[in-house]
């Protein structure tokens, strides 16, 4: 572990758990990283989408009391936020040089060193998922295992190099204005929940909303800037050596890229799980139906439920989006069989 001196440590209550915030220097900034749970249990890292913190993108999947107890029970997180997009952060220095998405990843490992960790879990989102991706491409032998939701592994395309500019630009002109959260709402939620002139958006839209006014928005574009520069990983996903799990909301915009993904991955030891109805920020908008393939994902690592929050695939708690027939005792040695989806892709 790190020399106190290199850390400020700063008490941080949300609404479904308390940690403990440390702003760990590294080689490219400090990064803030608030921990929770018991530091002897394994390390899960989590790392959320463009413009989120661990609370705007993850706080849905530990509400969920399956999810909940499945984790806080096997491990201890450790919630890595994007330069600059903790709460309360305040705007990076212009002086400050531009980063780059292999300097992010090359972040998460002096994150690691610093707390002592070996090998983690790592969970991200969208953007964090491309980064937690690329962390396991370059840091093989620091990674047990991929859980990724609407996951990006290209370049971006010209679509998004596209709609990526215009926020940019947005950004550096009107700051987080009202134009620019639309279009991040667009990107992590499926048009059901985000509303229209009949129906009202949903509580947790309204609350996301409200979350990125707090964004710095020079911190935001920072980010931005290099996930839209980002390399193609196709290649490198060949060097893998972990188990990957894949959630994707069928409505995410980035539906393709998790069926690319999946098709460049090893099928004997990676999952995609299919989200009906659903955006890209499933551990937001479906958090349920992660719980069930989550469990059958850890089991083969030899993590498991404690027996007072056990369910069966047919219990009423269990996601209705997701089919019992699905899992079976062989593929990837934990339990659940790669999902087909209805589209097919060419490998």
């Amino acid at each position: 572990m790190g020399d106190s001196s290199d850390s400020v440590y700063v008490d941080i209550e949300s609404s479904y758990l308390v940690g403990k915030e440390h702003l760990v220097k590294t080689g490219h900034g400090s990064v803030s990283v608030v921990v929770f749970g018991d530091r002897d249990k394994p390390a899960l890292i989590t790392y959320p989408d463009l413009a989120l913190n661990y609370v705007s993108c993850f706080q849905g999947l530990f509400f969920c009391p399956e999810a909940f107890s499945l984790l806080l029970h096997n491990f201890c997180i450790y919630h890595i936020c994007p330069p600059g997009h903790q709460l309360g952060a305040a705007v990076i220095g212009i002086d400050e040089p531009t980063i780059s998405v292999d300097d992010l990843a090359d972040q998460i490992a002096q994150i690691l060193d610093y707390f002592g960790l070996g090998a983690v879990m790592c969970m991200g989102v969208t953007a964090g998922a491309y980064i937690l991706t690329l962390f396991a491409v370059k840091y093989t032998q620091r990674v047990m295992g991929l859980i990724l939701v609407s996951p990006l592994c290209r370049a971006p395309s010209w679509t998004e190099w596209l709609c990526n500019k215009v926020m940019s630009n947005l950004l550096y002109i009107c700051g987080m204005c009202g134009f620019v959260k639309e279009l991040l709402l667009i990107r992590y939620f499926s048009k059901e929940v985000r509303g229209n002139v009949d129906v009202p958006e949903s509580d947790i839209v309204q609350s996301c909303r409200r979350l990125l006014g707090e964004r710095q928005s020079p911190n935001v574009l920072r980010f931005l800037e290099a996930i839209n520069g980002r390399p193609d990983l196709t290649e490198g996903l060949k060097r893998l050596k972990c188990r990957s799990l894949i959630f994707v909301g069928e409505n995410s915009p980035f539906h393709s890229e998790a069926l690319h993904m999946t098709s460049r991955l090893d099928q004997r030891f990676s999952a995609l799980v299919e989200v009906q109805a659903s955006g890209s920020m499933v551990t937001e908008e479906q958090p349920d139906a992660m719980s069930i393939p989550l469990e059958y994902f850890l089991m083969g690592y030899g993590f498991y439920r404690p027996s007072e929050f056990n369910v069966s695939p047919r219990s009423p708690l269990s996601p209705t989006s997701i089919s019992p027939e699905l899992f079976s005792p062989e593929s990837m040695g934990v339990k659940l069989k790669p999902i087909k989806t209805r589209i097919a892709v060419e490998v």
